[in-house]
């Protein structure tokens, strides 16, 4: 695929990604990933408490609960439970992966990173930098 054309998937991806992270019902931070493998979409994910738990993200005093899953996590736990494999498919995600998310992500075998901002640690990054993961950072999602 022409990098031109390639551009044009990452920016439609991402922004699925971005409108799906607005079913996450967390106030702080909403994320959202899509995980792309052969031109097929096999998984998606925002960040959100576990199934079972109550749809609040965060505590009273407004922290995030620790339990809450990130979008990448929701997204690729939702491929371990299919007959589907993350192996060479690109993670689209919002937000850049944390530090905990990028070993998932890594393990999973996902070998490209679309993301849309980067995560104020960047140690996830730099993670999957070392890991050899393709990364690549598109802020200018709404431009053409």
């Amino acid at each position: 695929m022409s990098e031109k054309k390639q551009r044009k998937y990452d920016k439609a991806y991402l922004r699925m990604a971005r409108e799906w992270g607005k079913l996450s019902y967390c106030n702080r931070k909403q994320v959202g990933a899509v995980i792309v493998k052969d031109r097929m979409i096999i998984s998606d994910g925002y960040n959100g408490t576990p199934t079972g738990f109550e749809n609040f993200c965060e505590d009273e005093e407004g922290y995030t609960k620790w339990y809450v899953l990130h979008a990448e996590a929701n997204a690729i736990l939702k491929v371990a439970s299919s007959t589907q494999s993350c192996r060479g498919a690109t993670l689209y995600i919002t937000l850049s992966p944390c530090k905990e998310c990028s070993k998932l992500v890594h393990q999973s075998g996902i070998t490209r990173v679309v993301y849309n901002q980067a995560y104020k640690d960047d140690s996830g990054l730099q993670f999957l930098a070392r890991a050899g993961v393709e990364l690549v950072h598109m802020p200018d999602l709404d431009e053409d």
